[in-house]
């Protein structure tokens, strides 16, 4: 990880605690970090705790805390320690890219991965009224499976009501997929999506560039395949994706804040700007021209199946198919 990287990590940190609504700040454009000074601990370190404490009306040392545990976990990272009135100090491994691949793909392949879920709501009961309008049913819905999918006992027959802005619901007209798209994408109280642009096969369509982005990992493996290639992550032979890397370690934070903010469109998002990170990196993953076979291509054909189970298993949260080919 280069101190580029690193910033990117940070930034990323603040924008999750404010997606999750731990911190309330407009989130900066560019994190600092510099080499650790002498007397502080690990190899960098950032002030950015101190910076945003004032328009937080938080302590340092507590935005410093809300950060910390969401770099806790973070690629690249050996560890994160708080000095001082809130000073972050991280201390960097060589890589962590074939632990956290290695870990999605254990959890299975597809949409039946286990990747994200966990036990986090364990002991959690909630109880829904049961909605009439389209799309409240649809939002609904889709927040019970992802309470379930960390351990709360979810279900209907309660009080409690997810707010949403009205929409139909037109599978008929739309498909099923392009339909739940539509009204899953945008924030419950936000206008959905127009559902025709979403039957367009082109960049500018969000859903199709998901779906696409899922199918270009499942012709990888194939062509892969062909070449003798197989997916394997070889921590001698780390692969520099960090944008990617970042995405796909923050998976389970993302199904989890979805859940308890009743946010099905955060998943949404996220396997969006999966989806481009990894559209961004597949040019890399096979063999160009007379390039021979090597390591580094089996670790990134396994980076991109990683990739492609985390697409899947978020779309099969909100309802969605992940076709092989498009």
């Amino acid at each position: 990880m280069t101190p580029a990287d690193l910033s990117l990590t940070v930034l990323h940190a603040v924008r999750r605690a404010v997606d999750d609504g731990a911190l309330r700040v407009d989130v900066p454009p560019r994190v600092k970090v510099e080499r650790a000074r002498p007397g502080g601990t690990g190899e960098y370190a950032s002030n950015i705790a101190l910076t945003l404490a004032r328009p937080a009306g938080r302590s340092a040392l507590d935005v410093a805390g809300i950060l910390e545990e969401r770099l806790r976990d973070a690629p690249g990272l050996r560890g994160v320690e708080i000095t001082g009135p809130g000073f972050l100090n991280f201390t960097l491994r060589r890589d962590a890219g074939g632990e956290l691949v290695r870990e999605i793909l254990a959890a299975g392949t597809g949409q039946g991965s286990a990747y994200g879920s966990g036990s986090a709501l364990a002991g959690t009961t909630v109880r829904f009224a049961s909605p009439a309008e389209p799309r409240a049913v649809l939002v609904t819905e889709t927040v019970v499976r992802l309470l379930r999918a960390h351990g709360a006992d979810a279900g209907f027959g309660g009080a409690e009501r997810i707010h949403v802005r009205p929409g139909a619901y037109e599978p008929d007209a739309l498909g099923v997929d392009a339909a739940r798209w539509a009204l899953l994408r945008s924030a419950p109280q936000d206008r959905p999506l127009d559902g025709p642009p979403l039957l367009v096969q082109h960049e500018r369509n969000s859903l199709f560039r998901v779906r696409y982005a899922y199918s270009r990992v499942r012709r990888l493996l194939v062509n892969g395949a062909q070449l003798g290639i197989t997916p394997f992550y070889e921590d001698e032979t780390p692969v520099d994706a960090p944008a990617l890397l970042g995405l796909l370690g923050d998976h389970p934070a993302v199904l989890l804040a979805a859940a308890r903010h009743r946010a099905p469109d955060r998943v949404a998002r996220h396997v969006e700007a999966t989806a481009d990170a990894l559209l961004a990196f597949q040019h890399t993953v096979l063999p160009l021209g007379d390039e021979k076979p090597s390591a580094a291509h089996r670790s990134r054909l396994a980076l991109a199946e990683a990739a492609g189970t985390v697409l899947a298993g978020g779309l099969s949260v909100l309802g969605i198919s992940a076709p092989d080919r498009i």
